[in-house]
């Protein structure tokens, strides 16, 4: 019974998701974009320029709100989902490139254990602090 319990933790399950995630993201831009993975993986580590607000500083500074706040916009799914509507619906293929490799990222960030940031502390994210649930 144990062991099902580790199985079924937050942690485990969003780390799950952000597998299938990254998997489903890779398949859709394989078929819909065949031979351009060069362009996914030059853009693939994009998002993680959001991580430069972390460098100045103690984790206590006044800015690490900040770079938390634009941390979480671009690992958030919100932006690459809407992106791929407008890329769907204007069709817009450098659009959905981009929301699908964008997506692909928070999948991987997901699957790695990288959740979304509070503004204390850079290791303090919503998966970390699932763990301790």
């Amino acid at each position: 019974m144990k062991d099902w319990f580790a199985v079924t933790r937050p942690r485990p399950l969003l780390q799950a998701e952000g597998v299938l995630e990254l998997v489903a993201a890779c398949i859709a831009y394989g078929h819909l974009y065949p031979g351009k993975w060069v362009l996914f993986a030059l853009l693939f580590l994009v998002p993680d320029v959001s991580l430069l607000g972390y460098l100045s500083g103690k984790n206590s500074s006044p800015g690490k709100p900040a770079a938390a706040a634009f941390y979480n916009v671009l690992h958030s799914y919100i932006l690459p989902l809407l992106l791929g509507f407008a890329a769907w619906r204007y069709d817009s293929v450098w659009s959905g490139e981009i929301a699908l490799i964008w997506l692909a990222h928070i999948g991987f960030d997901r699957m790695l254990g990288y959740g979304l940031k509070f503004p204390g502390s850079f290791k303090h994210t919503h998966i970390q602090s699932a763990e301790s649930m």
